[in-house]
């Protein structure tokens, strides 16, 4: 009877553990459900959170000019700064690609394009599709021309035209034979500084015997200097669309034994061209403060993406024609740079390092 009592026991026991055991899986199980379905809407509240950032598109035309990737840089960050996203395409100095790039922030609905622009006139097309979705594309340093974008934010480009100009014939007072080795012609902001150039040596004694252009911003094909040479020898001065086709033309004087003989400008304010201006064989880069334009830019973006209207925006002050329309337009100004005021310029403003500038050169 005893030994019978105890068996009871042990079974009520039994149950009683397979019972409270069940009831924990329940538990355990009701608990793990309301944690998920916790988890779940913080996940959904972040993709709402981001969803509700501003998105940008950001088409690059290639980075194999080192100043768009600062531009890069900066815009990216500032956007970020601010609480928007940016998608960023490098178009690898291909327009079709560029265009397939619009079309691909088209298609995913992002509140603003940037376009740096690889070919100014072939873009229209793509930019009047995504006007037409209701997004606002803005020109970024490089106008694309007839298409009518919502705004315009660059340098002034003739003004840089000027400046190179007026570089040479402080250096060159007596006068002499000139070449002119320009980025692409398909390049509106080309014609303007083309512009600016001609119209500052119209009345001197600098004579403009031999012009190309490296199309597609090819540096390599600056090499168009070595045929110059051959026929204009005694070239006193050559103006180069960029620092980086400058740096091809002073390769191939060098070839030739006249780098530091022949004044060089170009403009950007790339760190080669500066160690060049430092080590004298460039002469003067005219500088646009890249970084005040990235700012700019992205600020602007960030309020165009929230729906701020372009006639809100600061500093919009003029308008740019691209050909057809008459562009809102934000324009900056570019700074002649020699060996007198790079170090107040270039250093003391923060764009390069003392030591990078002075790397080949005695800075002490």
């Amino acid at each position: 009877m005893k030994l019978y009592k105890t068996k009871k026991n042990c079974g009520k026991l039994l149950l009683g553990i397979l019972a409270f055991c069940t009831g924990m899986i329940l538990l355990t199980g009701c608990g793990s459900s309301s944690e998920q379905k916790q988890n779940k809407n913080e996940e959904t509240a972040e993709e709402n959170k981001e969803e509700d950032k501003v998105q940008i598109g950001l088409t690059v035309d290639s980075f194999v000019i080192e100043r768009w990737i600062r531009d890069r840089d900066v815009f990216v960050a500032t956007a970020r700064e601010l609480g928007a996203e940016v998608n960023v395409q490098d178009a690898g100095a291909d327009v079709k690609e560029q265009i397939s790039q619009i079309e691909y922030f088209i298609n995913k609905q992002v509140d603003v394009i940037v376009v740096i622009a690889r070919d100014c006139g072939a873009l229209s097309d793509a930019i009047q599709k995504a006007q037409s979705a209701g997004i606002p594309v803005i020109s970024y340093d490089r106008m694309v021309n007839n298409a009518n974008t919502d705004l315009y934010i660059s340098f002034d480009n003739r003004k840089v035209g000027e400046i190179m100009a007026q570089a040479l014939v402080n250096a060159l007072p007596q006068g002499g034979d000139v070449f002119m080795i320009q980025g692409s012609s398909s390049d509106n902001n080309v014609q303007m500084v083309k512009q600016g150039f001609d119209d500052m040596l119209a009345d001197t004694d600098l004579h403009v015997v031999y012009e190309a252009n490296c199309d597609g911003w090819t540096a390599e094909l600056a090499g168009y200097v070595e045929e110059a040479l051959e026929k204009y020898p005694h070239v006193k001065g050559i103006m180069c669309g960029n620092d980086d086709i400058a740096s091809q033309v002073v390769q191939v004087l060098a070839e030739n034994q006249l780098a530091g003989n022949v004044v060089v400008v170009g403009q950007d304010g790339d760190l080669a061209a500066c160690q060049r201006i430092v080590e004298g064989t460039q002469y003067m880069t005219a500088f646009k403060p890249i970084e005040d334009l990235a700012r700019k830019a992205a600020k602007y973006a960030v309020e165009m993406g929230s729906g701020k209207g372009v006639a809100e925006l600061e500093d919009v002050t003029e308008t740019v024609n691209d050909g057809t329309y008459e562009i809102p337009s934000c324009i900056l100004e570019p700074t002649a740079v020699t060996k007198e005021n790079i170090d107040k310029v270039i250093i003391e403003g923060g764009f390069h390092r003392r030591d990078e500038v002075y790397l080949n050169a005695d800075y002490s």
